[in-house]
């Protein structure tokens, strides 16, 4: 998730469906009453679900996933991108004993180089191509080139533009660096590109201008694209074209998205609108019948999306906001927290309590809709009741201090004000100069859904933070 900069080993589960999409559910282990693994892998065949994505190479999971027949994508953490890239033997050694040691038993299909490298505090990102390229080498050594392949998650704010959706692109300054060499990786290698994605992000920081039927998939009067005449019923579809926009700008029309991570919280802060079962419900189960019914989006209408729900347990020691430790499909003693489908089957007797006729999705060029949504994936930048962002004191200083690195650095945020003599130098605290720094980040970023994160370091507020004489600036 772009709210996060996760190290910890997730799950992803996969249901395919033939001739629709497939959903999958993230299983995170940031907690301490969590099921065995054999438990979980039961709890996975129960539902249906019969693909899991690993955020690490655990060997008790990789046996415990052993002869199930589903099938499994393990990850390389972001830590381990610079010896990856670095040293082809090293790439060799995890390949062998990571991967090899388990497939085909354990039936490893993919491996994620890397999470949401582009916001990663460590300054990674110019190892990431690199490393794909020498764990793929490993692969083709030991002859698992043709059943794994090799991508990486990217988080939403990789792009550079994506409202309308139809001017969709990537980050400029990663263009040339990064996403030309990836994605020529990833169509040599018959790959695809992993893409995270969170309306209810989009939501929580611009819940004035963004309708919640919008972003819960439910019925609604949709928004044009002034691009292209298109017509967004939910803000899920505005964002995932954006990629493919950002995609066919650079001739990458037929390269294939997975949506790695997208949910939506059943509990969260008192300033975490929409946080809430009902809405985590509603969210979840009609984004599931959008997917396993063959919805595309309106841009690629034929596009049967693969798409990963996060997250398949509540995590009692995830940090940051509440809604963070209540992601969960399921609570730890394996009780569902609201009970949606995950088949296609279950779909036949399925309602969204609260609205009797979600929408799939769709597209035509009908009259015109409300004033379209602005910013990232069709989210709004409030001109009625602005959002700030600020630094979370509980997150500590050695996160604060990484956040501000980032922000300042390869973020792009205005950090001058906070250097020595400037004006907000003061008060010299970290909590301050975190704060401005966030804010500035945000504001640049059209307060994009998740771009107020920091891993857990900040949370956006409707009140103008104010440090001495240094008042936050609304937006650039």
């Amino acid at each position: 998730m772009e709210r996060r900069l996760i190290v910890s080993s997730i799950f992803l589960v996969l249901l395919v469906v033939a001739d629709a999409g497939s959903i999958g559910v993230n299983y995170g282990r940031v907690a301490n009453n969590l099921p065995s693994a054999v438990k979980v892998v039961q709890l996975l065949k129960s539902q249906g679900l019969d693909r899991v994505k690993v955020y690490d190479t655990d060997p008790a999971v990789l046996r415990a996933l052993s002869g199930t027949g589903i099938k499994v994508t393990v990850d390389l953490p972001n830590e381990r991108l610079f010896a990856a890239a670095k040293s082809l033997s090293f790439a060799l050694s995890w390949v062998e004993r990571n991967v090899a040691a388990y497939h085909p038993h354990t039936q490893i299909e993919a491996i994620a180089v890397g999470n949401e490298v582009f916001v990663d505090p460590h300054n990674t990102t110019k190892f990431l191509v690199p490393a794909m390229k020498n764990i793929h080498q490993a692969l083709v050594k030991y002859n698992l080139h043709s059943d794994i392949k090799v991508s990486s998650p990217i988080a939403l704010s990789a792009l550079g533009n994506s409202y309308p959706s139809s001017a969709g692109s990537f980050r400029p300054d990663l263009v040339a660096p990064v996403f030309k060499p990836m994605l020529d990786f990833l169509h040599q290698t018959g790959s695809y590109l992993m893409v995270n994605v969170y309306p209810f992000f989009a939501y929580e920081t611009n819940s004035d201008v963004i309708s919640l039927d919008y972003a819960l998939f439910r019925e609604n009067p949709g928004v044009v694209d002034p691009g292209n005449g298109l017509r967004y019923f939910n803000l899920f579809d505005a964002q995932i074209d954006a990629v493919f926009a950002a995609l066919n700008a650079l001739k990458y029309q037929d390269m294939k998205v997975v949506v790695t991570e997208t949910g939506w919280p059943s509990w969260g802060d008192e300033n975490e609108v929409g946080a809430s079962v009902e809405n985590a419900a509603a969210y979840n189960g009609n984004l599931i019948r959008k997917i396993l019914t063959g919805g595309g989006t309106p841009l690629r209408p034929q596009a049967d999306l693969t798409v990963y729900v996060f997250a398949l347990f509540n995590e009692n020691q995830k940090p940051g906001p509440t809604s963070e430790r209540n992601f969960g499909l399921f609570y730890p003693d394996q009780k569902k927290v609201y009970d949606i489908p995950f088949t296609a089957e279950g779909l036949k007797d399925y309602h969204d309590r609260s609205s009797p006729s979600p929408v799939s999705g769709g597209q035509t060029h009908e009259t015109p809709s409300p004033a379209p949504l602005k910013g990232g994936g069709g989210v709004s930048k409030s001109t009625t009741a602005n959002t700030w962002c600020v630094a979370n004191a509980d997150a500590g200083e050695e996160k604060l201090q990484k956040a501000i690195d980032y922000a300042c650095g390869e973020g792009g945020a205005d950090c001058r004000p906070i250097q020595r003599g400037a004006t907000c130098y003061d008060p010299n605290t970290l909590v301050a100069h975190a704060s401005f720094a966030f804010n500035s980040y945000y504001q640049k970023k059209a307060r994009a859904g998740g771009s107020c994160y920091f891993g857990g370091a900040a949370y956006a507020v409707t009140q103008q933070p104010k440090f001495g004489n240094c008042e936050y600036p609304t937006g650039y």
